[in-house]
């Protein structure tokens, strides 16, 4: 049986079920096809940000901070804990109800919408002329659930496969001993010994989490250096406070020359950064490596649809692809992997599609680390404007004379505002501390605006709150904060 559309979504994540809502709110009828499955067998809509990543993983961490709170924190505050312990099990089942909650809450969603829900790998089969005018093209995809094959067709496509965890050959995850995202997040209980391949975003939050319940944890990182994505100067924070108070042992410039597999036992041999040869063993492995673009059986090469040598669908500025009527979004196209961004995308074309000006300014596009303190940044970092030649003024500002920070008991880290030296423009704003993941919106809103520094310094902040620390900071480009 052939259904028709006018779009149809190929992936429900958060570039795919936020693209197919905004086609069908714009009035175009809409179909997401998407072929994930829970555990259970069942299908599960939301991707692998619902599903085993950005939501279950916040929901560890914070189960995993609570702990450490109890256990490290309270008695400043006179409250004392006695017989503390965690319950894995436990832990991991409120992560699966948070999940589950999330996942159906995108059906409903869906079904609100009136946008029709298609479970099944979904492959591009090609295009045809069909109309009354025999000039409106229609593409046809292939929608495969086990033995039941449909075919649907749809003037307009949005390809949102999203990413796939990138694979070691010499560390084959098996989700039992070597771990990917999706093993990390469903461990029983704290491994004694555990090792961590990848110091980016995933193997800090993954690494952080299990070392407060306990885990002895070893991250390895390949580059040179700590979080070179980062600011420097946020970058070194980090790296002191995850090492000295958090105690991670992080090791970069390491190259990785085996990993053998022993019973319970993993041994990984390496050469560190001096060139010296080390063996690392640990009970249990995770492989953050980074992850690469999801497109394995969508018929790109049938299609004609362009990729690039890195594997990702080439776009245009509107994420509209070499095909015509065909558009990507979020982590197959190019751009950081991230769900906001893929979100933000997907409504641009939605929009885009219905005749409206579509828009994502990948410039201003916020990065949240979700450690303990938390890191979070939008624009230029101190290093890219040395490097372009940019002049620019810097105003900084520490959370340990912030009042907020000093009642949480969070006072480690900074904020930093960027400005460019003739116009004050706000170039960039990076933040390490207590809720930055919150703070950092305004900074978005301020760069969107094409804020000055000036700017966020005449705004009045209320008092006590975090937020003074980017206050602080803004009024530190002219040399003029209050507090330090």
């Amino acid at each position: 049986m052939t259904q028709s559309f006018d779009v149809a979504v190929i992936g429900a994540g958060p570039g795919g079920y936020v693209a197919a809502i905004r086609c069908a709110q714009l009035g175009l009828n809409t179909v997401c096809i998407d072929e994930w499955k829970n555990p259970q067998g069942r299908p599960s809509l939301g991707g692998t940000c619902l599903n085993v990543g950005c939501i279950p993983s916040k929901a560890l961490l914070e189960s995993s901070e609570n702990y450490e709170r109890a256990a490290h924190k309270f008695s400043a505050h006179g409250i004392t804990v006695e017989g503390l312990s965690i319950d894995v099990p436990v832990m991991i089942s409120r992560k699966d109800k948070i999940v589950s909650n999330f996942t159906g809450g995108v059906a409903m969603l869906f079904k609100k919408n009136k946008v029709t829900s298609m479970h099944g790998r979904g492959t591009l089969l090609g295009n045809s002329e069909d109309g009354d005018s025999g000039n409106d093209m229609t593409w046809r995809v292939e929608v495969k659930n086990g033995d039941q094959t449909d075919t649907v067709e749809a003037k307009h496509i949005i390809i949102a496969t999203g990413s796939t965890p990138r694979q070691l050959p010499f560390a084959l995850v098996d989700n039992e001993r070597i771990l990917d995202n999706t093993g990390a997040l469903a461990l029983t209980e704290a491994p004694k010994r555990l090792g961590v391949i990848g110091g980016g975003v995933i193997g800090l939050e993954m690494g952080s989490m299990w070392r407060r319940l306990g885990s002895e944890v070893t991250i390895l990182e390949a580059l040179p250096g700590f979080l070179m994505a980062a600011d420097e100067q946020v970058a070194k924070e980090a790296r002191k406070i995850f090492t000295r108070e958090s105690g991670l042992i992080i090791q970069t410039g390491v190259k990785i020359s085996g990993v053998e597999t022993a019973g319970t036992n993993i041994t990984l041999e390496y050469a560190d950064a001096q060139g010296g040869t080390q063996k690392l063993e640990v009970d249990k492995l995770i492989v953050a490596v980074g992850r690469i673009p999801n497109t394995a059986g969508l018929g790109v090469e049938n299609a004609g649809l362009r990729m690039d040598n890195r594997g990702y669908i080439e776009v245009d500025s509107s994420c509209r692809t070499n095909l015509p009527n065909v558009y990507a979004v979020g982590d197959v196209v190019r751009g950081p992997m991230l769900a906001h961004k893929a979100s933000e995308e997907g409504v641009a074309v939605a929009e885009t599609i219905a005749g409206q000006a579509g828009h994502a300014n990948l410039d201003t596009i916020p990065w949240v680390i979700y450690t303990s303190p938390e890191i979070a940044w939008v624009g230029k970092t101190e290093q890219e404007l040395k490097a372009a030649g940019i002049q620019y003024k810097a105003g900084q500002f520490p959370f340990r004379a912030n009042g907020r920070a000093r009642a949480l008991g969070e006072t480690g880290g900074f904020v930093k505002v960027l400005a460019d030296a003739r116009t004050d423009r706000v170039l960039g704003i990076h933040m390490i501390g207590p809720y930055v993941s919150e703070m950092i919106a305004e900074a978005v809103t301020a760069m969107e605006f094409a804020a000055s520094s000036e700017d966020i310094a005449r705004i009045v902040h209320a008092h006590p709150s975090l937020s003074e620390a980017l206050h602080e900071a803004a009024l530190g480009v002219d040399k003029r904060a209050i507090h330090i």
